[in-house]
């Protein structure tokens, strides 16, 4: 693209070959289901390792009864399509087909396969941990990836529109036996654009039976998510209801906590600094890593701690962003 092509971009380009948003919108769901990846247009895209042609072939081995093959070729897709916490165009034309491998693949393969799906349609995120980034799904407008040109805003609406347009093969997911599948699924369901209010009544109506502590906390945020965005004013009611009530599993209260922080811009409470520095949250650090939205804060395992740490030292000013349980600096 020449500097004279620059003065109205990305306008001009907003329905054009370059727009994956088009492209995946095209894909009609006989294609999808069929899985016939020979009617998709993966080459005018690449990824971040080389051409888009090379997806389908790591699509159909994941998708097939090779185990060591599918492991292989999972590892190659997110090292392809989400490099250094980056999402890349050609990702969200894979989106439509990683939700049907998820849906059949091997129960093994399934929650890191959605995780992928996840990280597709999201900003890059790693490390932030804040009331504001915590949340956060949309890139700002202008940030492009560098070897497509492409918005990254654009692939991650590709990618959530791909996410909503399936969300009859997520939706059962909330049930399934393996507890990664569930949280993840939650992670993936918080990026849904359309159906809102049916897909938060499937997160609530999971929290209402849940009884593992990393899927309460993450379906407790995609609840958050999904209110945050759409701005649903009966949100931090609900939020605040469950981190203040002293009857509720002290987790959900955590994940609570930590989704009223990112609901409202009042200061914590010192009623809410007491549950979140609570000497016994300390016990949640390695619990809760796993929970998606954590596990990118802090990758050594304190992705809780680092969390908490910024979201309370945010509201007072130069603050230093020490451990509020007082053993000093995080790093």
């Amino acid at each position: 693209m020449d500097n004279d092509n620059w003065d109205d971009w990305p306008e001009r380009w907003v329905g054009a070959d370059c727009d994956v948003r088009a492209a995946v919108s095209a894909i009609p769901r006989e294609v999808k289901d069929g899985f016939r990846y020979d009617e998709v247009p993966w080459q005018r895209f690449r990824h971040f390792c080389g051409p888009g042609e090379e997806i389908p072939g790591l699509l159909a081995t994941l998708a097939s009864g090779d185990a060591e093959a599918a492991d292989e070729a999972l590892r190659r897709l997110w090292t392809s399509l989400h490099h250094q916490g980056g999402t890349i165009a050609v990702g969200a034309l894979a989106v439509p087909f990683l939700l049907r491998i998820a849906a059949t693949t091997r129960p093994e393969l399934r929650a890191q396969t959605l995780r992928l799906i996840a990280e597709i349609g999201r900003c890059q995120h790693m490390g932030d941990g804040s009331r504001e980034g915590l949340l956060q799904v949309a890139e700002e407008p202008l940030m492009i990836e560098g070897s497509t040109m492409c918005p990254v805003d654009w692939t991650i609406q590709a990618a959530r529109q791909a996410v909503t347009d399936d969300l009859s093969l997520l939706i059962p997911l909330l049930c399934d036996p393996d507890p990664a599948v569930r949280s993840v699924t939650a992670y993936v369901l918080a990026a849904a654009t359309g159906e809102l209010s049916h897909v938060s009544s499937a997160l609530r109506s999971g929290l209402a039976k849940e009884d593992e502590a990393v899927v309460r906390v993450s379906l407790i945020l995609a609840i958050a998510q999904l209110a945050r965005e759409h701005q649903d004013e009966h949100a931090p009611k609900w939020a605040r209801g469950l981190w203040s009530d002293p009857g509720r599993p002290f987790e959900v209260r955590i994940g609570a906590g930590l989704a009223w922080l990112c609901l409202v811009t009042d200061p914590a409470p010192d009623e809410l600094r007491a549950v979140l520095t609570d000497p016994g949250t300390r016990q949640y650090d390695d619990l809760l890593q796993p929970v998606p939205w954590l596990t990118w804060i802090d990758p050594t395992g304190a992705g809780l701690r680092s969390c908490i740490a910024e979201m309370l030292t945010a509201d007072i000013p130069e603050t230093v962003f020490d451990d509020p349980w007082g053993d000093g600096p995080l790093d």
